[in-house]
């Protein structure tokens, strides 16, 4: 039944199905008029509507064979039309052409799982640099916000807080730019100030299916997200830290407020569960990404779930952990990268990474004044120390053109990826090409990255 909605009105689909069609007609009765007298019965009908109208000066066979060639343009003609009508509904707005979308979904379709962990802006950084690679991706998000408009909707409505998974659902989203914004929207007067439109809907959408994995999924579809974007854990979980001064902070916001050096990090409820759906992606993943994002308040709360540290330091993926651009005060503040390095190891073990991926081209002072008035500096890169944890360092300028001292999500994601196919070695038979379309879309997205890579340990 539902075959009849192409002839709803409005589709501009009708009127080249029936050209199509009159065009397919006209060419089989030029067809009798080239074959000769063995159809009369098709040959008087093709002479009365051709063969009279010339006059009877014309070969039979000759305008045979120039209505066939004229009903032939009209039909491809018409069969053009008919599919531009569908390819401008369903083809993505940036693509240059038929062919370019069909190529860049097929090649997205068929691109390395990839698996992100962590949270906040660093994590959505690292996804829009992604997507333009590979549609299967997951990021797994830190659940253990519980400032701003997450932690007013995580108090009033008891739900997971959404705002991480929401920056990430906007990072992947494959949908109008209004649309992206809109969910991204903070109002700004009214008992709504300070929510965003992403959390709101989250969390109506959490009442509606009584499941918030669903609810996230669901907002996924309104976005039109490439990949999926899971909660680490479904359990309420908040961050406990002590202090190296004694000191005991509860809660995420508290710990980057106190602005002490941190001794011990735990999740409360002890005994919290990963989520299965996160440990599972991770297994069957071919390139584990953590990082970038907040060391003690992103990344960390991840890997304090012991399903999913345990999944990712058994994993066969390649595993690569991306060091900060910046130190954070009442975190890492006075960090270098080994630093970030052996604290990831301290609080969740060792065995998580295979490599570490560094910037190395400078921030200028301009860019930097605003943060060292904060408190906060460029990572230094201290190789040495890296090497002495006998990581591999994977370095590049990674620095966005301009605003914030951030990673440029394309220099991030082609480097990443780059490294993944370099130690993937030879790819299985029906990878060859896969891999080899990956290799040439990095060279030819991001050119001025070639040779970017460096290395301290052997890369």
């Amino acid at each position: 039944m539902r075959l009849i909605r192409w002839f709803y009105p409005g589709l501009r689909i009708k009127r080249w199905l029936v050209a199509l069609v009159l065009a397919a007609d006209v060419f089989a009765l030029a067809i009798v008029l080239v074959v000769g007298p063995r159809y009369w019965d098709l040959e008087r009908i093709a002479l009365t509507g051709v063969y009279y109208a010339t006059g009877r000066f014309v070969p039979l066979a000759v305008t045979g064979v120039v209505v066939a060639v004229l009903a032939a343009a009209a039909a491809v003609f018409a069969m053009r039309q008919v599919v531009m009508s569908i390819v401008q509904v369903v083809a993505p707005p940036s693509a240059d052409g038929l062919g370019e979308a069909l190529y860049l979904q097929r090649q997205r379709g068929r691109g390395p799982r990839v698996v992100a962990i962590g949270g906040g802006t660093g994590l959505s950084t690292l996804l829009r640099g992604l997507k333009e690679y590979t549609t299967n991706i997951t990021a797994i998000v830190t659940v253990a916000d519980d400032g701003g408009s997450s932690g007013r909707l995580r108090g009033e409505l008891g739900i997971l807080p959404p705002g991480d998974l929401r920056n990430c659902l906007a990072a992947l989203a494959e949908t109008e730019p209004l649309m992206a914004e809109v969910f991204q929207h903070r109002f700004e007067r009214g008992s709504l100030s300070g929510h965003t439109v992403g959390n709101v809907l989250i969390g109506a959408l959490d009442e509606i299916t009584g499941d918030f994995v669903a609810a996230v999924s669901a907002a996924s579809r309104v976005l039109a997200v490439r990949g999926r974007v899971l909660p680490a854990t479904t359990d309420e979980v908040r961050l406990f830290a002590r202090l190296q001064d004694g000191r005991e902070v509860h809660g995420e916001s508290a710990i980057t407020a106190a602005g002490g050096r941190i001794a011990e990090l735990r999740l409360l409820p002890e005994g919290a569960r990963a989520l299965p759906e996160a440990c599972e992606a991770v297994a069957a993943a071919d390139l584990s990404v953590i990082g970038p994002g907040s060391l003690y308040t992103s990344i960390l709360p991840n890997l304090l779930l012991p399903e999913l540290a345990a999944a990712v330091r058994s994993a066969r993926a390649t595993r690569l952990f991306v060091v900060n651009m910046m130190t954070q005060p009442g975190e890492t503040g006075g960090f270098t990268a080994a630093d970030h390095l052996t604290a990831l190891s301290a609080f969740a073990g060792p065995g998580l990474v295979d490599a570490v991926v560094v910037n190395t081209s400078p921030v200028s002072a301009t860019r930097a004044a605003p943060y060292r008035l904060q408190g906060a500096e460029p990572v230094r890169v201290d190789r040495a120390a890296l090497e002495a944890l006998g990581l591999p360092v994977v370095a590049g300028d990674l620095v966005a053109a301009e605003g914030l001292v951030r990673h440029s999500p394309e220099r991030l994601a082609a480097l990443l990826l780059r490294e993944y196919l370099r130690r993937a070695g030879p790819p299985e038979p029906n990878r060859v090409v896969d891999h080899y379309l990956l290799a040439d879309r990095i060279r030819r997205a991001t050119p001025q990255a070639r040779g970017a890579r460096g290395a301290a340990g052997g890369t």
